[in-house]
């Protein structure tokens, strides 16, 4: 790890509030921090006077700089004492850079450069400072424009499938995994927006929720059906009990940024401790809606190409976790507390072993696809909605292609057993693609 993010490690746990000292960032004001910090100001070159700053914020929670000088070029993210599409009425503790933070410092010696190098943290202002990503772009603009990324699915689960043997009981001892609860469970502002726009918002009425007049039958569908609602609370009650390893909180296409080359996962603020089937089936959710979304980006062969593509990332991405899981499993589970050596040291233990980590990653996909049909929901009718679908200028389009999604996330969350491994779903798809306005669809 380099000596830049090591220091990351004393991070200690966040105040109730933003410090004292704390003051929201503008473009001529996080160019006055910057030039005070010897080794951004050397890293970026020349006069401050000269550099050139662009706020890049497409977000709800922060404020985001690319900052350049004739040396080089840094990223600049402050979290905002607020939800900016809601600025007046919703205030939020911006301590979460802390917890996005120590989340890249626990994890900087397993990913590497799968996620942006941190060079600076400012405790009293919440602002990181980062390796600039360029000429990357978000995943989720690659994908509504048809790129292709060779590297997307195994980067991706090397990503995942490090982060969670690495921080689990597989791989880790209980000590290390219980400072790891005791720090990200106090990340409760985000973990209250997660488990609010996740797992309650979408099967109740809420003011939060965003629902176009055509999908009215398929909210009322999602506040009735107590099966649908059961099984989400299910998964409710795994996300808050099932403590397994580091999550990333908010994996998806938006916090993947890429180009053919390379792939680097940011923003690590949602950071918590739970079921690792929450960041796979989230990765895997966001790449279904686009699925879903695609006919509606581009016609005939073109969509048809680019949904192919996209099936086969979400293959690559299942196999490669789970090539990449067992691999690191079997070379880590001696250092953690779960599967110890004292009792399975010998041929017959070491199968045993074997035998109980299968099982283990069984159970996680099981969890995963259940995840994935969480998230669909609500990107779908809940608060925050993704461009996959909003790019869709015709409403009745829109409309159609997100209630196919949602006919197929209902389906995952009400007949699980259809759906025992990841090609089972990805053979569903072109099913629901018959699925119109009507929530009563079965394919």
């Amino acid at each position: 790890m380099s000596q830049a993010s090591s220091s990351f490690l004393a991070f200690e746990p966040a105040p109730a509030a933003a410090p004292r000292a704390y003051r929201v960032l503008d473009a001529a004001s996080v160019v006055d921090v910057l030039a005070g910090l010897p080794e951004i100001r050397a890293r970026l070159g020349g006069a401050p006077s000269a550099w050139r700053v662009r706020d890049v914020a497409d977000g709800n929670l922060n404020s985001v700089f690319l900052v350049d000088g004739p040396d080089g070029g840094v990223c600049a993210k402050q979290s905002l004492p607020y939800v900016r599409v809601a600025k007046d009425t919703w205030p939020l503790d911006a301590s979460r850079a802390r917890f996005e933070t120590a989340y890249s410092a626990r994890l900087a010696p397993f990913v590497g450069r799968l996620a942006p190098t941190l060079f600076h943290f400012d405790p009293e202002l919440l602002l990181i400072v980062m390796e600039k990503l360029e000429p990357h772009i978000i995943l989720r603009k690659g994908l509504i424009a048809g790129r292709r990324y060779p590297r997307l699915a195994a980067d991706v689960a090397e990503y995942v499938a490090e982060a969670s043997v690495r921080t689990s009981d597989l791989a880790a001892p209980f000590e290390t995994r219980a400072a790891d609860i005791a720090l990200f469970s106090q990340n409760l502002a985000l973990q209250r927006i997660s488990v609010d726009l996740i797992f309650l918002d979408p099967y109740t009425k809420s003011a939060r929720n965003k629902i176009a007049p055509a999908l009215e039958p398929w909210a009322a569908t999602l506040r009735r059906d107590v099966e649908i609602k059961s099984a989400a609370a299910r998964l409710r009650l795994a996300y808050l009990t099932k403590t397994q390893s580091l999550l990333h909180g908010d994996l998806h296409s938006g916090s993947i940024m890429v180009t053919p080359e390379e792939t680097r996962v940011i923003d690590g603020e949602f950071a918590w401790v739970g079921p690792t089937g929450f960041d796979v089936g989230n990765f895997i959710a966001h790449l279904v809606m686009a699925w879903f979304a695609k006919p509606f980006h581009a016609e005939g062969g073109k969509a048809a190409a680019a949904r192919a593509a996209i099936e086969q990332n979400i293959v690559a991405f299942w196999t490669a976790f789970r090539r990449r899981f067992l691999e690191i499993a079997a070379e880590a589970t001696p250092g953690g507390d779960g599967l110890p050596d004292s009792h399975f040291g010998d041929p017959a233990g070491a199968r045993r072993r074997s035998e109980i980590i299968l099982a283990y990653l069984d159970d996680l996909c099981r969890d995963a696809i259940g995840f994935l049909a969480t998230k669909v929901i609500r990107r779908i009718v809940g608060f925050a909605q993704i461009e996959d679908f909003l790019v869709i200028v015709d409403p009745d389009k829109r409309a159609r292609a997100q209630a196919r999604a949602l006919s197929l996330a209902c389906s995952l969350l009400v007949e699980p057993d259809r759906y025992r491994d990841i090609a089972a779903l990805v053979a569903a798809l072109p099913k629901f693609d018959r699925a119109d306005l009507d929530p009563g669809f079965a394919p």
